[in-house]
């Protein structure tokens, strides 16, 4: 496991989605004080960049096409998106916010356009 520090969590808006370029571009998302979730940042139904879409509780909606994904799995909770994206490891520790993109969290291929 390779943890790689992404942010300092004040620097984290609740609700605020946020990019990390790790090895592969990652959407940071802070559902509350103390829960973060990292997800592939590319929408699943066309090339598009999760972290400029919007967030209500533990779903992030793409701003291209209205597909809306659930944080937690990866997978699609409307259309047009019909394929799941990857989810990651992610922890909060000395004020930080962590994700080992090593540690993917579901079985969903990274999208590729």
């Amino acid at each position: 496991m390779t943890w790689q520090k992404v942010v300092d969590v004040a620097d984290l808006e609740v609700g605020a989605p946020a990019l990390a370029e790790l090895d592969e571009p990652v959407c940071i998302v802070r559902v509350d004080d103390d829960t973060v979730y990292a997800v592939h940042d590319v929408c699943s139904h066309q090339y598009y960049e999760l972290h400029e879409g919007w967030v209500e509780d533990a779903t992030i909606e793409c701003a291209l096409h209205g597909s809306m994904f659930d944080l937690r799995t990866g997978q699609p909770d409307s259309l047009p998106a019909v394929r799941p994206i990857p989810t990651y490891a992610t922890k909060i520790a000395d004020g930080a916010v962590w994700v080992d993109i090593e540690q993917q969290t579901n079985d969903a291929s990274v999208p590729r356009h």
